[in-house]
């Protein structure tokens, strides 16, 4: 598959964004945006190869460019000036207002870029599909690009629940080991049910995870810095704090989970397409599936329903 990647530039209140297409064999149907989560950036999501193949190949087998960014903070974008400094001198950093604004900027030029290659009359299509925290960001987006998007896919969203209050305050950044990765992994995986994410595909993707930061190896033991916004911003949705809008989504909706998602199980669910009143929605819930079942053995399942969804409203 043919790869493009683009530097976009610094400004003033965020760091370099990277971002990166991976094209279809021939003229695409539309584009595809994928919005990564909390803890591990397009490259260890949409791109990575698990036995030969990744998400970003099934979408390139249904028509679709594949399209990806890093959060500033994350995988090849440029970290936070306060990244370099001890995590308690900031508050978290990349929160979802920050977040908004660089999706902003990627989905700006993703159409720049698919306008000036395609050349067409009309605009490419653009399917925006998050995962996790960046469903919120994604759900932001949706209301100010409606015009520009044929579809929404939420992945695994967290949704406002009222429960216990925010943590009294959290550092700028935290590191995540391999084995802090693996027991998110693992922890909602019934007892007596074989795991979903087999023992050769996690040691490939932890070897890769470490190398998105180059300082991990120089940790004992080896660890990722990452943002802790996106946990702040979690921390507050579920005490209460209504970070999103749904109600204002316009955009045909598909929410899709694994049935052990504990982020999102059918009481967030629910709550959600109740909430987005404005939207045609649907919702899939895929077996033997947890909050990361793009990493786990029922990601063809989840390529499957999300490319049917993504079919069914490309014009």
């Amino acid at each position: 598959m043919t790869s493009d990647t683009w530097t976009l530039p610094a400004t003033a209140s965020d760091p370099a964004l990277h971002l990166r297409r991976q094209r279809a064999h021939g003229t695409a149907r539309a584009a595809a945006l994928y919005v990564h989560g909390a803890t591990f950036p397009s490259a260890l999501s949409l791109f990575f190869r698990f036995d030969g193949r990744s998400w970003a190949d099934a979408l390139n087998a249904a028509g679709f460019d594949a399209w990806g960014f890093d959060f500033a903070g994350y995988g090849e974008s440029a970290r936070y000036p306060e990244m370099q400094q001890p995590a308690e001198a900031a508050p978290p950093l990349g929160r979802v207002d920050a977040a908004e604004r660089q999706l902003a900027t990627a989905l700006r030029t993703l159409r720049r870029l698919t306008d000036e290659r395609d050349g067409r009359d009309e605009r490419q299509p653009v399917h925006l599909i998050a995962h996790s925290w960046g469903t919120l960001v994604a759900l932001r987006c949706a209301t100010t690009f409606a015009d520009a998007l044929a579809s929404l896919t939420l992945f695994g969203p967290p949704v406002q629940r009222h429960g216990s209050p925010e943590p009294a305050s959290l550092p700028a950044w935290r590191t995540l080991t391999i084995w802090e990765q693996y027991r998110r992994f693992i922890a909602d995986v019934p007892r007596g049910e074989p795991n979903v994410l087999l023992d050769r595909h996690i040691e490939a993707w932890a070897h890769a995870y470490l190398a998105t930061d180059p300082a991990s190896a120089a940790r004992e033991p080896p660890a990722v810095q990452v943002p802790t916004g996106p946990m702040a911003d979690i921390a507050a949705l579920w005490a209460g704090e209504p970070l999103v809008d749904a109600s204002r989504v316009r955009t045909p909706t598909l929410l899709v989970r694994g049935e052990w998602d504990s982020v999102c199980d059918d009481r967030d669910a629910a709550r959600l397409l109740r909430s987005m009143s404005g939207a045609p929605t649907r919702d899939r819930v895929l077996a033997k599936g947890t909050h990361l079942m793009h990493l786990e053995t029922g990601r063809i399942e989840l390529h499957h329903a999300v490319n049917e969804f993504l079919l069914e409203h490309t014009p």
